[in-house]
């Protein structure tokens, strides 16, 4: 949720300057390959005469690899699998030196000469998508089932017994399910207090406290002050745009031909933009609770004390 922050940034621009490096050097291997082959380090010269037709092989590995990074510089949030495909070829390489080390095939001194521009890359793209990891900055959509079930249950124990059925169902349901939640929480242009209030007022048109909760926990991780978020769960929301955005959200997830005047009043206050993101929370948030009746799960909509403390 929310636009990138600085960190973000800072990976992005990590996983897109090693692609940059990656197309570059791949696109004059591919061009000139006894020209790459000459101005490399010597330690290269060491390994035998140049190929042609076997540097070329390399540089599109390179250019495969970059076009990749380049890919998932673009969104490294959602596309943090790419960056990780990015970078499997590159670590793969950078394996193979420090085997050659080990099975007494080269030096340990060439191996420390070419490391930094053998190493270096993969080292700093898992560094990249290791800091969106750490921060739950990455799209749940690619992460194994039982690392996800496991932060699930962690995060909302008492919301997880249907996403275990869902991960237990043939047919990669959860891997599917995955990359619909995002869409769920996409913030960019609104502010959080705005979205979140939209989308706590269209949860309890369910009338399913735990996913009311769950909804309000995710406003509190979005940085939404504690008591915006206690008055939202009492249907009370301070007056002005943010009871604008509650109804909002309502009118929405209730089908109410008010959400076209409320719309409105969000868009002439906020822009397009906020307006369709209040939107589509507020429409697809439903689909928690209401998978939940589905599956059976109704006594786990029952009400609760909806309260974050």
């Amino acid at each position: 949720m929310g636009p990138p922050d600085r960190l973000d940034r800072v990976a992005q621009f990590l996983i897109a300057l090693v692609g940059f490096l990656a197309l570059a050097n791949g696109l004059v291997m591919l061009v000139s390959p006894l020209g790459w082959y000459q101005a490399m380090l010597p330690t290269i010269q060491l390994t035998g005469p140049p190929n042609h037709h076997f540097l070329r092989d390399i540089g599109l590995a390179y250019l495969s690899c970059g076009a990749l990074l380049a890919y998932a510089a673009v969104d490294p949030r959602g596309r943090w699998l790419a960056a990780v495909a990015g970078a499997l070829w590159l670590g793969a390489h950078g394996a193979l030196h420090g085997y050659e080390v080990v099975a007494g095939i080269g030096s340990a001194a060439v191996f420390w000469s070419d490391a930094p521009a053998v190493l270096g890359p993969p080292l700093v793209v898992w560094i990249a998508v290791g800091i969106l990891m750490v921060r739950q900055r990455i799209a749940p959509a690619g992460v194994p089932k039982r690392a996800f079930l496991a932060i699930v249950d962690r995060m909302t124990p008492d919301e997880s017994a249907y996403l275990h059925e869902i991960a237990a169902a043939p047919g990669h349901v959860l891997e599917k399910f995955q990359h619909f939640m995002p869409a769920t929480m996409h913030r960019h242009a609104a502010p959080a207090d705005l979205f979140h209030t939209a989308r706590i007022g269209a949860t309890l048109v369910e009338d399913c406290g735990p996913c009311a909760l769950t909804a309000a926990q995710g406003a509190l991780t979005d940085g939404v002050a504690r008591d915006l978020i206690n008055a939202a769960l009492a249907s009370n929301p301070p007056e002005g745009e943010l009871t604008t955005a509650f109804d909002f959200g309502q009118a929405v997830a209730g089908h109410s031909a008010d959400a076209v005047t409320l719309g409105d009043a969000i868009e002439a206050s906020h822009g397009r933009a906020t307006r369709l993101e209040l939107a589509m929370t507020a429409a697809t948030v439903r689909a928690y609770p209401a998978l939940k009746r589905g599956l059976g799960f109704g006594k786990s909509c029952g009400l609760a004390p909806l309260v974050v403390r």
